[in-house]
C-alpha cells in the first residue's frame, strides 16, 4: 500500500537542508534549487538549523525557506534528518529531497534525483558522487568510500556505489516505514533497512561541487568509519540475527568436537585421568556454542516481535500525519 496521492495530481516535494553554522553557503544552496520541475506540484525548502551559532537561520529565511527548523542545541545528522522528515510528512509531502547546508551537492540535479519515485520505480534514490572522481578526496578516504559501500551493500543485498553520499531522495513511503535508531548518520542505516524491508533504491551519477569546508560530521576518518561500522552492524542484526549468531555457534561447535576427539584417541586406560584439559577446553567451546545459538533464536524472535510492532507503526504513522492536516500559511517554525 502506497501512503501517496496519484502521480496525475503533481507531488508536494519538500528539500531538506541540514544545518550547522552554514551562513556562508546556505544561501547559494537555497536559490540553486529549482522550484519548477514536470510531475511536481510544489516545491518547498526546509531549513534544520542544528543549534547554529551563526545566523544561518536569519540567512536561510532571506534566501527562500519555505520553513526553518530550530534546535536549542546541536543534536547531530540523524536527528536533524528525523525530525525533517516528521516535519515534512506532517505537513504534507510526498517526497523528501536531503541535500548538504555546504553546497556540496549540484542542485540542480534534484529534478534526476525525483523522477524515479514519480515513475514509481524506486522509493529511494541516492546522489552516486563518483567518489574515484573527486579530486579533493584522498586515495585512502576513496579507498574507506569504495570498501565502506562494499560493507553496506553485502549487509543490506543492495548495490549503492556510494551508500555515504546525503544527496538522496525518499518516498513518503519509504519515509513511513524506515525507523532511525543511530545517533550518528542516517545514510549507511537507511539503506540497510531499505534493503531489508525490499524498498527499491536507484542510484543516479552525479558531479559534486568544489569543497567550501571540512566535514563536521566527524573529527576524523578514524571515528567516521567507527561509527559507521557500529551502525551497519546494529541495522544488519536487527534484521538478520541467526545469520549473525548461528555461523559463530557452529564454529564453536567444531572447536568443541575437536579436543574431545583428542581425548578419546589418546584415552589410556592405565591414566584414566590424563587430557583431561581436552575436555575442559571441549565444554567451554560446547557452552560458548549452546550460548550463541540461544542468542541467536531470542534474537530472530525479537526480530519477528519487532516486524510485527514497525508495521502498526508504520499505519499508526500514516494515519497521524493523515489527520494532522498542515497549514501552508504557517512558513516558518523555531
Amino acid at each position: 500500500m502506497r501512503d501517496q496521492p496519484p502521480r496525475s495530481a503533481g507531488a508536494r516535494v519538500f528539500v531538506q537542508i541540514p544545518c550547522l553554522n552554514e551562513e556562508e553557503t546556505i544561501a547559494a544552496v537555497i536559490r540553486g534549487i529549482p522550484t519548477s520541475i514536470p510531475g511536481v506540484a510544489s516545491v518547498e525548502i526546509l531549513v534544520i538549523d542544528d543549534g547554529s551559532s551563526d545566523r544561518t537561520g536569519e540567512v536561510a529565511r532571506a534566501a527562500g525557506a519555505t520553513h526553518v527548523l530550530r534546535h536549542a542545541g546541536t543534536m547531530g545528522l540523524a536527528r536533524s534528518f528525523r525530525d525533517g522528515a516528521d516535519y515534512a510528512l506532517a505537513h504534507g509531502a510526498d517526497i523528501l529531497v536531503n541535500t548538504d547546508g555546504d553546497n556540496q551537492y549540484p542542485q540542480d540535479r534534484i529534478p534526476d534525483l525525483l523522477r524515479p519515485i514519480l515513475e514509481s520505480r524506486a522509493d529511494i534514490v541516492i546522489g552516486d558522487r563518483q567518489t574515484d572522481l573527486i579530486l579533493h578526496f584522498s586515495p585512502w578516504k576513496r579507498f574507506l568510500q569504495r570498501f565502506g559501500s562494499r560493507v553496506v551493500n553485502v549487509a543490506s543485498g543492495t548495490a549503492v556505489p556510494d551508500a555515504a553520499s546525503g544527496f538522496r531522495a525518499y518516498s513518503r513511503r519509504s519515509l513511513l516505514r524506515l525507523n532511525l535508531v543511530t545517533g550518528f548518520s542516517y545514510s549507511m542505516e537507511t539503506i540497510v533497512q531499505a534493503g531489508h524491508k525490499r524498498l527499491p533504491i536507484v542510484s543516479v551519477p552525479i558531479q559534486v561541487n568544489p569543497k567550501t569546508r571540512e566535514s563536521r560530521l566527524f573529527r576524523h576518518m578514524g571515528q567516521h568509519v567507527f561509527e559507521s561500522g557500529k551502525a551497519i552492524v546494529r541495522s544488519y542484526l536487527m534484521f538478520r540475527p541467526l545469520a549473525f549468531f548461528l555461523p559463530i555457534s557452529a564454529v564453536l561447535l567444531l572447536l568443541a568436537i575437536i579436543p574431545y576427539v583428542r581425548f578419546l584417541i589418546l584415552l589410556d586406560s592405565r591414566n584414566p585421568g590424563g587430557h583431561v584439559q581436552s575436555l575442559i577446553l571441549g565444554t567451554a567451546f560446547l557452552v560458548g556454542s549452546l550460548m550463541a545459538g540461544a542468542l541467536g533464536i531470542m534474537a530472530e524472535l525479537m526480530r519477528i516481535n519487532r516486524v510485527l510492532i514497525e508495521d502498526v507503526l508504520e499505519r499508526v504513522k500514516a494515519e497521524s500525519y493523515r489527520s494532522s492536516g498542515w497549514d501552508s500559511s504557517r512558513q516558518n517554525s523555531d
